[in-house]
């Protein structure tokens, strides 16, 4: 399977079960494995790096649209992390 230039393995859940050391070892080295559920990829067994470097990126997205976001709406109402947290937590204690 080639997915945006990178060729990957594919493999069935069912032969996934079978072969996961060997899929970890892949991995490790640099080849991400899709699996698939009734031949439709259902997920991507993938090394760390590439992994945390995905994580990475969508933090900066965030960042980036949350930046946008207070650019668009100036200078209103800020809230300090102390004052977060205890909200998320009155919220919690309200649910229960």
């Amino acid at each position: 399977m080639v997915n945006n230039g990178v060729v990957t393995e594919s493999i069935t859940v069912r032969d996934a079960r079978t072969h996961l050391a060997e899929l970890i070892t892949s991995a490790e080295s640099g080849t991400p494995t899709v699996i698939t559920r009734n031949g439709k990829p259902a997920a991507v067994l993938v090394p760390v790096a590439d992994y945390q470097a995905l994580e990475d990126a969508a933090d900066i997205i965030l960042a980036r649209e949350a930046a946008a976001v207070l650019r668009e709406e100036g200078e209103g109402r800020r809230y300090s992390l102390a004052e977060v947290i205890a909200d998320v937590f009155a919220e919690r204690t309200d649910a229960a």
